[in-house]
């Protein structure tokens, strides 16, 4: 058996941290010895970290933590997610005017469920017969008259729920300088394909408890026959994944061969069944030439759903696609239906209760007033001197990217020339779009009417404004600059149609990023979000965008293959990784995308950190072991329901946080020399991968 770890043999951060805090009045020290103690209260000194990094660094936490019962994952970045959550909800406390004063007044309706339960489903019953209510009643004439493309335009372009297939208006990824229509699939209520097909015993329990919540709510609607109307939509979802491609898929992962550009004249003879120029002509209001271009991204796909709309009868269809629409708007209604939500989500993630309804609410206020929610929160959280210093760090980030790229053996001259022009013309958004100072043009985001009594009503405004605001783009300039998300969430993202990364001002908080802390202490925090993000500009998914957003090819055959050579030993490395009986992610594929990001920040963000700490008067090792080494595999800290790991591993594209760490760090040739570790250990294997 291996002998526990010593933490006084090899781990001295706390012989550091008493040298640190005999000077007083030494603010960066103070900060260090402050992550040394959290570090430390997180770790496992019974674990050797040469064995398994990610227990020893995370143990200590994981055993004083419990997952709430109204969540389905709980770890140090979701402490992170409820200090912001109190901090809004505090701040909607506040009566204000202007578009704050909107979304106060939508957050407070929310919460009035007395007024929600007096309607009970009667706005929904309301949407059901503007649809055409259930079952086509009305005799044989009115099946005769019935129009799949008029119900479809309720659908789409009125209630925004995707059935069938889904419409947007995006980037042109050949041409990101406009905006397209683009048609791909979509239609499922269960969020992964592999679930409709019940191929093991967690999604057949999945499958029937979708099918109890379909029952239930057709029962709370007033549906007859709920069982048979169940089952028939049922039927037709199956289908649907039947024909669905996995996001997971290689072909979902290269988007040249799913790009698919075709006239208004051309789609309708992929899918004959529907009629194309009238439904787009009624979305957005125009009128379409048949020379019209947008871009499929599953003709394959269309072409089955065409079939499948011709064998399917017209009642069966009809309700298909109304329960499409009740399905989305369902969460809005009274109690009963939130009740058969929670039932749902207790099978499939495992909450044992349902959120509280402030804190439903609050996620209302920022899907529905994100902008606005936004700049409350960044007047009083996150200031000017922290956007500027963390824009600081993204660069210092880059430019060591921009050196590593020089020393890559793998790259021709060609292909790191195309890479450099990449990295020097990717757009950086931190904290917050700079309108949201500007009250007047956060205005503009919602200017849709908030009714003071009817809550219901003020979703179907929302959705309704937001539907006109899409479809005016597809006359307008693209302007490269808006945000996807707002500046509360806490989250980070790259989009390679806009070679952008943005980082809001949510996930810039302590722990992950504290503006008192030193910035080499930053580095291992906020760092390695930012190196993963970086890195997905030249993985299998961004490396397909040249520097302007555009789907081009700029790597030459050469690099290409040396670099698929490369990405090889990362596939390897994680098909030894297994949960639930299934590999986890990377698939074995050319490409391990999601797996670089560790490589990633040890290339790019601890040498940063490395540079910044041989500045300071405070021992280095203290920073390079606790902050950088601790504190990146910190961030991943996290417990998990049983439910919510299967589902994990069917819907996420990246890896478990524990295989996150340990397969990261070991392929780390500093982390071995910084803890000592004998080589062939697990995490310090002779062989190690690297590609960028």
């Amino acid at each position: 058996m291996e002998p526990p770890y010593s933490l006084t043999a090899h781990y001295d951060e706390f012989q550091e941290v008493k040298y640190v805090s005999r000077c007083g009045g030494c603010p960066e020290r103070k900060a260090f010895a402050r992550a040394a103690r959290f570090l430390a209260a997180n770790l496992d000194a019974s674990i050797d970290p040469c064995q398994d990094f990610y227990s020893f660094a995370c143990g200590g936490w994981l055993r004083r933590h419990a997952i709430p019962d109204d969540k389905l994952t709980y770890g140090t970045i979701a402490a992170i997610g409820e200090q912001n959550e109190e901090r809004l909800r505090r701040l909607l406390a506040r009566p204000k005017g202007g578009p704050s004063g909107a979304v106060h007044a939508f957050f407070r309706l929310c919460l009035e469920m007395r007024e929600i339960e007096r309607l009970n489903p009667l706005p929904r019953l309301e949407i059901i017969d503007d649809c055409g209510g259930w079952d086509l009643c009305g005799g044989p004439g009115v099946a005769a008259r019935w129009d799949l493309n008029r119900l479809l335009y309720k659908a789409q372009g009125v209630y925004s729920a995707a059935a069938l297939f889904s419409l947007t208006v995006s980037l042109d990824d050949r041409n990101s300088s406009r905006y397209v229509i683009r048609i791909d699939q979509d239609g499922l209520t269960l969020p992964e394909r592999t679930l409709y097909l019940a191929q093991d015993e967690e999604s057949e329990k999945i499958l029937a408890a979708y099918r109890v919540f379909m029952e239930r709510v057709l029962s709370l609607l007033g549906a007859d026959a709920v069982e048979q109307k169940a089952q028939e939509i049922l039927q037709v979802e199956q289908r649907l994944a039947n024909i669905t491609v996995s996001e997971y898929d290689d072909l979902r992962r290269d988007v040249s061969s799913m790009y698919n550009k075709v006239t208004l004249g051309q789609l309708q003879k992929i899918t004959p069944h529907l009629r194309w120029k009238w439904l787009l002509d009624q979305i957005f209001q125009e009128d379409f030439s048949e020379e019209e271009e947008v871009v499929l991204l599953a003709t394959d796909y269309m072409q089955q759903v065409s079939q499948l709309i011709r064998s399917t009868p017209r009642r069966v269809l009809h309700n298909y696609l109304v329960w499409r629409v009740v399905v989305v708007l369902s969460e809005h209604l009274s109690p009963p239906f939130r009740e058969a939500l929670h039932e749902l989500a207790r099978e499939m993630e495992g909450s044992d209760k349902p959120q509280e309804l402030a804190r439903v609410c609050l996620g209302q206020a920022n899907r529905h007033f994100g902008m606005a929610l936004g700049a409350l929160f960044v007047h009083e959280h996150f200031s000017a001197a922290s956007k500027a210093k963390v824009q600081q760090l993204v660069e210092d980030i880059k430019y060591i990217l921009g050196q590593r790229l020089e020393e890559l053996d793998w790259m021709d001259a060609e292909t790191r020339a195309a890479a450099r022009a990449k990295l020097q013309y990717m757009m950086v958004m931190v904290g917050y779009p700079d309108f949201l100072l500007k009250p007047d043009a956060v205005d503009k985001e919602y200017e849709f009417e908030v009714h003071e009594k009817t809550y219901f009503k003020n979703i179907l405004n929302s959705i309704r404004f937001s539907i006109q605001l899409s479809v005016k783009k597809i006359r307008q300039e693209v302007d490269k600059s808006t945000w996807l998300l707002p500046p509360q969430a806490l989250n980070a993202y790259y989009l390679p149609n806009k070679n952008q990364m943005v980082f809001p001002a949510g996930i810039l908080q302590p722990t992950l990023y504290d503006p008192d802390f030193p910035q080499s202490l930053n580095y291992g925090g906020i760092g390695t979000i930012i190196g993963h993000e970086l890195t997905h500009g030249y993985d299998d998914w961004g490396g397909q965008y040249d520097r302007s957003g555009n789907l081009l090819h700029w790597w030459t055959e050469a690099s290409y293959t040396r670099f698929l050579r490369k990405a090889e030993c990362i596939v390897r490395l994680y098909d030894n990784f297994t949960v639930y009986n299934q590999r986890v992610r990377p698939p074995p594929a050319p490409c391990a995308p999601q797996a670089w990001w560790g490589t990633g920040w040890e290339h790019h963000a601890y040498p940063c950190a490395r540079a910044h700490v041989q500045t300071k008067p405070v021992p280095r090792s203290l920073v390079l072991r606790t902050r950088c080494l601790g504190g990146r595999s910190r961030n991943w800290c996290i417990k998990r329901r049983s439910q919510s790991i299967y589902l994990q591993v069917l819907t996420d594209k990246h890896a478990p946080e524990h295989y996150r760490v340990l397969g990261s760090v070991s392929q780390f040739e500093e982390f071995g020399r910084a803890f000592h570790c004998p080589k062939d250990t697990p995490m310090n294997p002779a062989h190690k991968c690297s590609v960028w």
